[in-house]
């Protein structure tokens, strides 16, 4: 059975870049409200770290950035394509990590070639296992491969990140770190929800979220 792909909305490859903007979302789980009024803004080339207690709408507001989910009131716009990787890996089980990264460029209509997938793998340490069924792997090298569709994505993207470094050693940690510095050297963005150390040495803002009554 093939998985979907990650949660991810890639626009013309063409287009330049642009910053995202959220004005005065307001953010529901259920029938209610987890974030009354929430604005940022991100610029190209900016990183912005999510935290706050469980409950408080990172990974709500991550979901709705993605388009996944709609805001109450408020706007949040982004013209630059998106990449949102959650806690789920979307990997399809019964088919090699190799195999999961060239459907998932296929399907969201980008030109990679064979090198392009080794490099993604080898930015992960991925190689290794990457010719495995998904469903021999370990936890750390399912979530290995799913974030290595960061490097076959867009220079202009923003990433939206819920707990990337979950399951990872500290060897894919610094690999995750890498491919986040280079991203934002080329203009990319990234927001990301994390209770661990994420590109470390980086300017970031932080935007915290807190839990509503």
């Amino acid at each position: 059975m093939v998985a979907k792909p990650t949660q991810s909305r890639f626009g013309a490859s063409d287009r330049p870049a642009a910053g995202l903007v959220i004005d005065g979302a307001v953010l529901v789980r259920g029938m209610r409200v987890i974030q009354p009024a929430l604005s940022h803004v991100i610029a190209p080339g900016g990183m912005t770290l999510l935290t706050g207690p469980n409950g408080s709408g990172k990974s709500t507001l991550l979901r709705a950035i993605a388009g996944r989910l709609r805001p109450m009131a408020g706007t949040i716009t982004c013209a630059a394509p998106i990449l949102y990787i959650g806690h789920a890996d979307g990997l399809a089980t019964a088919l090699s990590g190799r195999r999961n990264l060239g459907d998932w460029a296929g399907l969201n209509g980008l030109p990679v070639d064979v090198d392009m997938i080794e490099a993604a793998l080898a930015a992960l340490a991925a190689g290794p296992f990457a010719d495995l069924p998904v469903r021999m792997l370990s936890r750390g090298q399912r979530r290995r491969l799913a974030l290595a569709r960061l490097a076959l994505s867009p220079a202009p993207a923003l990433w939206l990140l819920d707990e990337p470094a979950a399951g990872l050693d500290r060897a894919a940690k610094a690999g995750l770190d890498r491919l986040i510095a280079t991203h934002l050297d080329r203009g990319g963005m990234v927001m990301a929800a994390t209770h661990a150390p994420l590109a470390t040495g980086r300017t970031h803002a932080e935007l915290a979220l807190e839990a509503q009554p």
